[in-house]
C-alpha cells in the first residue's frame, strides 16, 4: 500500500505563483510515474503534468512554459512549481503514484483569484 498526500495548496493572484508537493510513502518510488491532474467544479478531472521513472516529464497545453514538474526520490517527494497562475488554474489538484497499481491523494485546493 502506497499513501500520497499532497500539500502546499491555497489562494494566490493572478500572475502569482504556488509549489505544491506530493509525499508518497512506499521503499522505492525512483520506480513510479507520478503526476497530477486536476478537477474544476463541474468539469472533468483533466491531467496537468506527469513525471516518469526516467525523469521523462509532460504537460498538458493549458500549462506548458507555466508549470514544472520535478521529483526528489530520495525525500520520495513529488513538486508542482506553478508560475503566472491564471483564474482558470483553479481546481482541486491530485497527486498519483503509479507502478503496479495507481494511488492517489485526497486533492489539495487551488485557488486563484484578486
Amino acid at each position: 500500500q502506497v499513501h500520497v498526500v499532497e500539500s502546499g495548496g491555497g489562494l494566490a493572484q493572478p500572475g502569482g505563483s504556488l509549489r505544491l508537493s506530493c509525499t508518497a510513502s512506499g521503499s522505492d518510488i525512483s520506480r513510479y510515474t507520478m503526476g497530477w491532474y486536476r478537477q474544476a467544479p463541474g468539469k472533468q478531472r483533466e491531467l496537468v503534468a506527469y513525471i516518469s521513472d526516467r525523469g521523462t516529464t509532460n504537460y498538458a497545453d493549458s500549462v506548458k512554459g507555466r508549470f514544472t514538474i520535478s521529483r526528489d526520490n530520495a525525500k520520495k517527494t513529488l513538486y508542482l512549481q506553478m508560475n503566472i497562475l491564471k483564474p482558470e488554474d483553479t481546481a482541486l489538484y491530485y497527486c498519483y503514484a503509479q507502478w503496479t497499481f495507481t494511488w492517489w491523494g485526497q486533492g489539495t485546493q487551488v485557488t486563484v483569484s484578486a
